[in-house]
């Protein structure tokens, strides 16, 4: 796998340091971190990850209306979004996929497995 760079958006500190270190151990890939939907939508503007794993219930602005900011800005409505969520729902699920997030993976996951996930959700 090449060298790719994600960024996290999640108002959690565990849910970050898990994501951040079992991708790194597991693909070597570049973690970016944001703690909030703006600063998320800022890092994604100026940092340009390949991907954005982006957290759906967080307090301000949920992940659903950081997708809909990024999704309108030309600069960061090219970037994969894969939505990182507790609710498992398939009628949930089916809900974010008709939002046009490329993924949706569902918490709680195995930080190991994450770059195997997203590389399976975006064919890389």
């Amino acid at each position: 796998m090449s060298s790719k760079r994600v960024l996290i958006i999640d108002d959690e500190e565990s849910i970050q340091t898990v994501v951040q270190f079992g991708i790194r151990m597991a693909a070597g890939w570049d973690v970016l971190v944001a703690s909030s939907g703006p600063q998320g939508i800022q890092t994604a503007q100026t940092e340009r990850p390949d991907v954005i794993l982006l957290d759906v219930m967080m307090p301000d602005m949920d992940g659903i209306a950081t997708f809909k900011i990024l999704q309108s800005d030309p600069v960061t409505e090219q970037i994969p979004v894969i939505f990182l969520t507790a609710k498992a729902q398939t009628s949930e699920k089916r809900q974010f996929q008709d939002l046009g997030v490329s993924g949706v993976i569902t918490k709680p996951f195995n930080a190991l497995e994450l770059p195997e996930q997203i590389t399976k959700i975006l064919h890389w």
